[in-house]
């Protein structure tokens, strides 16, 4: 599957309390902790979405109290995310 393109009509954008050009890494990175709370993405491909570093993604999965899902098939993702960042 290619890339995902998602439409946020403009007047939701608008209601946003955010800066025009802080929207999109928002989005981006409340969409990843979301579906990762959810344990449908692992936290390699959270981080990704998000434009995080581990640790980044680590801290603020700590202050929002969201519990952490690690399996041995995260594990994998993990370590060829590691692989492909270096």
């Amino acid at each position: 599957m290619g890339e995902l393109i998602l439409k946020i009509p403009g007047d939701v954008v608008e209601a946003l309390r955010l800066p025009l050009n802080e929207v999109k890494g928002e989005l981006e990175k409340e969409l990843a902790l979301a579906l990762y709370q959810r344990g449908v993405l692992s936290s390699g491909k959270a981080c990704a979405l998000a434009g995080m570093t581990r640790w980044e993604f680590e801290e603020i999965l700590g202050r929002r109290w969201i519990r952490r899902h690690y399996t041995e098939k995260d594990l994998e993702e993990d370590i060829e995310y590691a692989r492909s960042h270096q």
